[in-house]
């Protein structure tokens, strides 16, 4: 019998359904090409994994990011002893290449991109010589490949998601996205954006996330420093990349009426009516946007100068909604400037605001970003472990016993922080606020569906990521599980198999 391919997601928590596809399962799938069948995959969001379903001599693929290398390398220990080829891969793997060797049973690791070299790690594994590393890269927009839909599980997943670009031009001190992926934004040609979504819409889905890194790779401060450079090449390159995304949304802008796009973007995308104009004609309705904080120290804190603080966020935020566009806005807390008034604060602007969604993460130094150095490097003298394990490495600790703060704060206590988050979140997705908020959508469907995609919301990334009891976050699970499947018919539309790419 010939060996099988499997691509797994790990997650230590199933909900049965889930709102985003995860996007490289599928890539990952079309890499893997037919010699071997179709792959197996398995979204553990989802359902757990069971490891029967894996033989000896199957080639099987771990993505892996901090949040989930724990249970991924658990998961890698435990084929490995079923005698399967162990491959990690994702943001967390080309970190810590040794890790996943050490502690996930990993025959091989692939740092980077895996569009292009997926296929030669199989070939080797069945030919039974992996190299200890294989180097992805990062590959070039045009060779960015379409995903493996036809391989979706029906009746699992609310919304899709296409890659438009990798890549981001910021430098934010919590971000690894610029450090992994580069600061040059690497664009899809948009007859191949286009193609996926057609694929998309055929089987049914309505919704669906550009899971871009920025939206908005180029601000119009970038063009004025740019012209003020002796080389004029810079520009053009500026002014290239910004046209294509006017080109890209001038054909998302021709697909059908009922498709409803959203996507993550700066800020500062606000400042260009124009290209918020655009965003609306191509159906792109919503965006992720990271507020981080809402004072000018905070900002300072995390390396984000150029957002908005005050009454000026206030307005910048407005922007979007007065253009068509909702915004997600994300807020951090535990950074060094935050006092015991910034929750309520926080909570009172994003509604000022009129933000639609609003997520509330704590502070924690993530490999790959500039504030992991620095809190590494200050642990790292400290010698601080947990159970053995060094701080320095948090993500190898169980979830039972890893703390939910990694540094002191200078004026509260890790307690005051987790409750001042926790009842941001209770204060924002109040069931008054979100009925309020619902009459943003225009029929009795959409604002049902309103309602509760945002109490899913709540429960799958409040409960389930802030609170400390277990059984609180079993509870929360169980709960998102009914939601999403109450939720997810909301979202899906009647399949369109004879739709055609636009002319």
């Amino acid at each position: 019998m010939s060996p099988r391919v499997h691509l797994i997601n790990p997650s230590e928590l199933s909900f049965g359904v889930a709102v985003i596809t995860p996007r490289w399962l599928y890539v990952l799938a079309a890499a893997t090409g037919t010699r071997w069948g179709d792959p197996l995959i398995v979204d553990e969001t989802l359902e757990a994994l069971d490891v029967r379903t894996v033989a000896p001599g199957d080639v099987v693929g771990i993505g892996i990011h901090t949040g989930n290398a724990l249970r991924g390398h658990a998961i890698g220990r435990q084929i490995r002893e079923r005698g399967a080829w162990v491959v990690f891969g994702g943001v967390h793997a080309t970190l810590f290449p040794d890790e996943a060797h050490e502690h996930g049973g990993a025959h091989a690791v692939v740092r980077g991109d895996g569009d292009l070299i997926w296929s030669k790690v199989v070939e080797d594994c069945c030919a039974g010589c992996p190299s200890r590393v294989y180097e992805g890269g990062r590959v070039a927009g045009d060779v960015f490949l379409p995903a493996r839909w036809d391989l979706l599980p029906r009746g699992r997943y609310m919304w899709a998601s296409v890659q438009t670009l990798r890549g981001c031009p910021k430098h934010c001190s919590f971000c690894s996205v610029w450090r992994t992926d580069g600061q040059q934004p690497r664009q899809r040609q948009a007859n191949q954006v286009v193609a996926e979504i057609v694929e998309l819409r055929r089987l049914g889905f309505r919704f669906i996330a550009l899971a871009d890194d920025n939206f908005y790779p180029v601000t119009l401060d970038d063009l004025a420093a740019a012209r003020r450079r002796a080389d004029s090449s810079h520009v053009r390159a500026l002014e290239a990349i910004r046209a294509e995304r006017f080109a890209l949304m001038e054909e998302l802008a021709r697909l059908p009426d009922d498709l409803v796009f959203y996507t993550q973007i700066t800020m500062e995308a606000a400042e260009a009516p124009a290209f918020l104009a655009a965003m609306r004609r191509a159906h792109i309705v919503g965006a992720l946007v990271g507020v981080e904080s809402i004072t000018s120290e905070g900002l300072k804190d995390v390396y984000k100068n150029f957002n908005l603080s005050g009454d000026a966020l206030v307005a910048r935020l407005r922007t979007f909604r007065e253009r068509g566009v909702h915004v997600l806005g994300s807020f951090i807390f535990g950074l060094p400037s935050d006092r015991s008034d910034t929750f309520d604060a926080t909570v009172a602007l994003a509604e000022q605001a009129h933000l639609t969604f609003a997520q509330f993460v704590l502070l924690t130094p993530f490999p790959g970003t500039l504030d992991f150095e620095k809190w590494a490097a200050d642990q790292a003298r400290a010698g601080t472990n947990v159970d053995g394990v060094p701080i320095t490495r948090h993500w190898l600790i169980p979830e039972d016993r890893r703390p939910r703060l990694y540094a002191p704060h200078p004026t509260m206590t890790f307690d005051e922080i987790r409750v001042g988050a926790q009842r941001a979140w209770d204060q924002f997705y109040r069931w008054r606020a979100i009925w309020k908020r619902s009459a943003a959508v225009e029929t009795w469907r959409a604002r049902l569906a309103f309602v509760l995609v945002s109490k899913l919301y709540r429960q799958m990334y409040a409960n389930t990521g802030i609170a400390t009891d277990s059984a609180r976050i079993a509870r929360s699970a169980r709960i998102a599980r009914w939601v999403g499947r109450v939720c997810r018919p909301l979202f899906l539309a009647r399949p369109m198999p004879d739709l055609q790419m636009p002319v």
